[in-house]
């Protein structure tokens, strides 16, 4: 099995999740789980060292997620690919950023500055996001083509390209956040009782996933949700079409919500391969990591 780096965080001590006082975590904001060829190498705060003789993916969780919620599929990778896991602006270690950062367009710039940090370069590397990570994803694929050899979206969506919709998720954005920041346990509770999550709560993952989204920073959260929100973002639907990268779509076919939206994305992006995958629903990389292991090693073989 290959090394993991920085894979089990503690979440954030010395300083008052209040505010006010600095805010520090206890492991970077990138770890990596390097194949046994690669050595033994360690991580550099925002970016840690990936070798040119593996094939590579970048991975980006979901809102209230961190770089550790891609642990299993990582290891189940290691003995050939070089997985580098990013903790997103406003989660995990990834706290206390510019302004800009916490923006849709911002945070994809914070993942291009963070893989070409990486001290020695590599060939493209491929690239998973899931739910808001998926979202960025699906943006770089689009507009920075040339920066990855393949794309994996996980339960996202193009966007909101109906004015109407925008406004009203930004409203609803608006409350969540303040939710979040006043009673955090709560919000946490209310957010995974969402029919989107049923199948994760029956999941035996699910007590260790909802104890580290504990470990976040509810201003830090509250700053992420609205800034990188879906009403945020630009639409992409009508970008599918230019798409040149291969883009494989992932989804559960127990979420009919973004199974619906997924197939209409197929149909309009050349590039994409729709995957739906039996018995699970909106998070599927946690509920069947096995299958996404197939399916990396499948593309990138």
């Amino acid at each position: 099995s290959g090394d993991v780096l920085a894979a089990s965080g503690r979440g954030f001590s010395g300083g008052d999740r209040g505010g006010g006082q600095r805010l520090r975590n206890d492991r970077p904001s990138v770890w990596r789980v390097s194949s046994p060829s690669s050595g033994t190498i360690g991580p550099n705060c925002c970016a840690a060292q990936c070798l040119m003789d593996v094939r590579s993916i970048v991975f980006l969780h979901g809102f209230l997620g961190s770089a550790l919620d891609f642990q299993p599929i990582a290891n189940r990778l290691s003995s050939s690919i070089e997985s580098i896991c990013l903790d997103l602006p406003g989660h995990g270690r990834s706290i206390a950023l510019p302004a800009e950062t916490y923006r849709f367009v911002g945070a994809a710039e914070f993942v291009l500055k963070n893989v070409a940090s990486l001290s020695r370069p590599f060939p493209r590397p491929a690239l998973y996001g899931y739910s808001m990570g998926g979202r960025l994803a699906l943006y770089l694929a689009l507009h920075h083509p040339d920066r990855f050899s393949h794309v994996f979206i996980e339960s996202a969506s193009p966007g909101l390209d109906i004015e109407l919709d925008r406004v009203d998720r930004q409203l609803r954005d608006a409350k969540l956040a303040a939710h979040l920041q006043a009673d955090f346990p709560a919000f946490l509770d209310s957010w995974y009782r969402t029919e989107l999550f049923q199948t994760l709560r029956h999941h035996p993952s699910f007590p260790e996933i909802f104890s580290r989204r504990r470990n976040n920073h509810p201003i830090e959260l509250a700053r992420a949700l609205q800034g990188m929100s879906i009403a945020s973002q630009p639409s992409l639907w009508d970008q599918l079409k230019t798409a040149t990268v291969p883009i494989d779509l992932i989804v559960g076919t127990q979420d009919p919500k973004f199974l619906a939206l997924n197939q209409k994305m197929s149909r309009l992006c050349p590039t994409s391969t729709l995957n739906p995958i039996a018995g699970v629903g909106h998070n599927v990389h946690a509920e069947d990591p096995a299958s996404i292991d197939r399916l990396i090693k499948l593309r990138l073989s």
